[in-house]
């Protein structure tokens, strides 16, 4: 009877499992001999099987919590997070690269291309070799990773230091943001080829315009995060007695740092992107060069390697900005 008893309530738990019985209730329970489970939905489990429920709970809606008891008979509950991720998750980004690729051969063979409307990747290939060797691709990259570099960190400190004034400042923000706003709906394009005539061919038209781009988005983004410091927070920093560079530093960074961090990211694309337009209206070096030299001479597999390696040099800086962003932010784990 007794081993009857046990499938029963083993039978009750995995039912209850599945037909999620009791809805829409957040608040843990004692009936009997059944235990709730905290995961969105109540459901009741047998006492003695409440850790495999939490089991099979987390691996259908990945966060179960079970009530366990202690001695004084208070509830305490325990999370248990599943997570349950495929073991060839690993596969997705080579796989999808490589279907890609597999497409884009079959295409050019099918097709008939020529090599000047759409080369294979082979002979994409062989051209990034080619310029690899003779050291023509590294010496245009560099040049242009030092604009975006450049340009990043100058509209870095600028919209920042701009974003943080204003967010302080309700009038100074009446005043500027027309002004800001205005400056946005100018396309880069534009603007670039007077900054080239006033500024010259060189590196400073490039920064220039790779700070211009990279601005906006960073500055609405310190403004946002030191505006989204809670009021009680400020209050407890001003009890505490704290000076304007403690409150700052123990408080408004940490808060702004999250979404000032996204803004980065955002900017640090943009920022070659910026390097690029600046480049196509007047250089004679670069990866935006590069482009031109190829499109003029019908080298389209050259265009596909620059462009290529402008890629490469977007992810490498979102990626910079990510690892520092899991660095920076390590205490909200």
């Amino acid at each position: 009877m007794k081993e009857g008893a046990g499938f029963a309530d083993t039978g009750r738990g995995l039912l209850a499992l599945l037909r999620a019985p009791l809805a829409d209730s957040r608040e843990s329970s004692v009936n009997g001999d059944f235990v709730s489970s905290h995961d969105g939905e109540s459901r009741l489990w047998p006492r003695p099987f409440a850790p495999e429920a939490a089991r099979l709970s987390g691996f259908f809606v990945g966060m179960a919590t079970v009530e366990s008891h202690s001695q004084s008979g208070a509830p305490v509950r325990s999370p248990l997070t599943w997570r349950v991720k495929p073991r060839w998750s690993w596969l997705l980004l080579p796989g999808s690269v490589t279907a890609g690729l597999l497409i884009w051969e079959a295409l050019v063979r099918v097709n008939g291309f020529p090599a000047f409307i759409l080369p294979s990747p082979e002979r994409v290939w062989a051209r990034f070799l080619d310029v690899l060797n003779n050291g023509t691709l590294t010496r245009h990259t560099l040049i242009t990773l030092s604009e975006v570099l450049a340009g990043l960190a100058l509209g870095l400190a600028v919209a920042s230091a701009l974003g943080y004034v204003i967010a302080k400042s309700r009038s100074l923000e009446r005043v500027l943001t027309p002004y800001i706003v205005a400056s946005q709906s100018i396309p880069i394009v534009a603007i670039a080829p007077l900054l080239v005539i006033w500024l010259g061919s060189g590196l400073r038209s490039k920064v220039l315009i790779c700070a211009l781009i990279v601005f906006f988005p960073i500055l609405i983004n310190t403004v946002v995060g030191v505006r989204s410091v809670e009021p009680d927070l400020r209050d407890l920093m001003r009890s505490l007695k704290a000076t304007r560079w403690q409150t700052f530093l123990k408080l408004e960074l940490p808060a702004a740092l999250p979404i000032l961090l996204g803004g980065l990211k955002v900017g640090a694309t943009l920022s070659v992107i910026g390097a690029v337009v600046g480049e196509f209206v007047g250089a004679d070096r670069g990866l935006g060069f590069l482009i031109n030299f190829g499109r003029g001479q019908y080298d389209t597999a050259l265009v596909f390697v620059a462009v290529a390696t402008l890629v490469v040099i977007a992810m490498s800086l979102y990626g910079l900005v990510a690892l520092l962003e899991r660095l920076l932010l390590n205490w909200k784990r």
